[in-house]
């Protein structure tokens, strides 16, 4: 009987050293996926380089005159910040959303096309990122209401008879998608996303495989942990933010395009949005094109799909 008191005891005491464990490397990973900072794997530089081929449109960026626009956030009471770039009065705007750690200078050759072709530009730094305020980075779920929020604040300046489009890249792109399956204003007319993940967990358990090689165990269960710390902390579980499920809510259209070599955010996870999509949709994999790489591989292709795109809608 002591000998199996004693086993048994043993067992629970492995069982909690793992939970241990598995709750301490949890919340490392929610340091490095959800808590804003410094990230090693993304690149946030605004360094102008003449051999960039999107250099022009970086230093007009730079040059032109932006307003600033302060807004609170749809919940939270976070004060967020925006550049605003107007263009000749005109009705018709894009919100343009930037990436994972990233902020809205990165988005400045984006803004430069959609200003080129006679567009209002409003560059909203997310929560967490840039000038906003925030501790936890939403993935594009909980940023989701902000820019709706956003859309509503380009009706109350610009008038009831504005046109809106949401564009994003990376997790811009999967928040766009996200905030697409909202009740939106009549004034938003349509959204492109440009290399958006499916969900949180498909593109976390797909990162703790690539970049720290992680098995099936013991991914499956961290992500799990981290899926937990996540909901405790920042509001939403993982899998909840889903930009399959929220395109499916969506009437309006919406252009997919995704690089066909991005190892990122990987390829087929177009399709899955793609296919998920009820309204009228376009969908352009560019050839050659790694993550976020698309506009800077096909500058003048990229312009004309957008172009033409927003033209049928605008």
């Amino acid at each position: 009987m002591k000998l199996k008191c004693k086993k048994i005891k043993i067992a629970i005491i492995s069982i909690l050293a793992v939970c241990g464990i598995f709750l301490a490397v949890g919340l490392y990973f929610y340091q490095v996926a959800v808590v804003p900072g410094h990230k090693s794997f993304i690149n946030n530089d605004t360094k102008l380089v003449k051999t960039d081929p999107l250099y022009k449109e970086k230093k007009w960026y730079q040059n032109v005159y932006k307003q600033k626009w302060i807004m609170k956030s749809a919940d939270d009471n976070l004060t967020l910040d925006a550049n605003y770039i107007p263009a000749n009065n005109s009705k018709k705007t894009v919100i343009v959303l930037h990436g994972f750690m990233n902020n809205k200078d990165t988005m400045g050759a984006y803004a430069a096309m959609f200003h080129k072709l006679g567009y209002n530009v409003l560059l909203p730094d997310a929560r967490g990122h840039g000038q906003s305020e925030g501790n936890y980075i939403g993935y594009g779920w909980r940023e989701k209401v902000d820019v709706k929020k956003w859309a509503e604040k380009v009706i109350k300046r610009n008038g009831n008879k504005s046109q809106i489009a949401i564009f994003g890249v990376s997790m811009g792109g999967a928040t766009t998608m996200m905030s697409s399956g909202l009740k939106m204003p009549k004034q938003v007319k349509a959204y492109i996303e440009d290399c958006g993940y499916t969900n949180v967990k498909d593109e976390i358990e797909h990162e703790a495989e690539d970049l720290y090689h992680f098995p099936a165990f013991p991914r499956f269960p961290l992500v799990e942990v981290l899926s937990g710390i996540t909901r405790i902390r920042a509001g939403y579980f993982l899998k909840d933010a889903s930009s399959v499920k929220q395109v499916a809510k969506n009437k309006r259209p919406i252009l997919f395009i995704h690089g066909a070599k991005d190892t990122f955010v990987p390829t087929q996870m177009v399709y899955q949005n793609y296919k998920a999509a009820n309204g009228p949709k376009e969908l352009w994999v560019v050839p050659g094109a790694k993550h976020a790489k698309s506009f800077a591989t096909h500058p003048i292709q990229y312009q004309e799909k957008v172009n033409n795109f927003l033209s049928k809608y605008m």
